[in-house]
């Protein structure tokens, strides 16, 4: 077998992001080096052939998935699995915990303007957040941060993916215009979380 063929099959058959190290250890002549190589290789290959599907890196680990553009011919069956549809609240205060993070219940609140409790335990139960800690104020607050699976659910190698947050307003305001433009409630509106 060919070190391509090993990598592609182990990542065929994972339902997770492996990393390179992970997928050295399929065989003894495999090192990081040429499942680098491999995935390389890989990629090529599904380019050149235009398959509907493509190696992506997920964090720090890699995996097959389907090209964005057949989204929508997927979208057609039951039985494939889709990734969490997150409400206004749950993107909300994900992208505090995640710009803020390590960060507490009670400051994600104050920035939000409401409760957050069963919002932060939905987060929880998908894996998109953790307690990373306990703060040092009174009673010893849970501090929250994001998660691997978080940067496989937005495609981020890593945290520093995000956009910058001195960008984050231009594309705010953008949003809210086209909210309003469509009849959508403003992004500042406390009633929606």
């Amino acid at each position: 077998m060919s070190p391509e063929q090993i990598v592609e099959a182990a990542l065929f058959a994972s339902q997770t992001p492996l990393t390179a190290r992970e997928l050295a250890r399929a065989d003894d002549a495999l090192d990081v080096r040429r499942v680098r190589e491999a995935l390389a290789a890989l990629r090529e290959h599904y380019d050149t052939d235009g398959r509907a599907f493509q190696v992506y890196q997920l964090g720090d680990g890699f995996q097959i998935l389907t090209r964005p553009e057949f989204v929508p011919y997927l979208e057609r069956f039951d039985s494939i699995p889709r990734p969490p549809t997150l409400s206004r609240a749950a993107l909300e205060t994900l992208a505090i915990i995640a710009y803020r993070q390590p960060i507490g219940r009670i400051e994600v609140e104050e920035i939000r303007g409401v409760a957050s409790t069963s919002v932060l335990r939905t987060l929880q139960d998908w894996e998109l957040i953790e307690i990373v800690g306990r703060g040092e104020g009174l009673g010893r607050p849970l501090l929250y941060g994001t998660t691997s699976r978080f940067l496989d659910h937005f495609a981020l190698q890593s945290l520093d993916d995000l956009p910058a947050p001195e960008d984050l307003s231009v594309a705010l305001v953008r949003a809210e215009s086209e909210a309003l433009t469509e009849g959508a409630l403003p992004l500042e509106d406390p009633a929606a979380g």
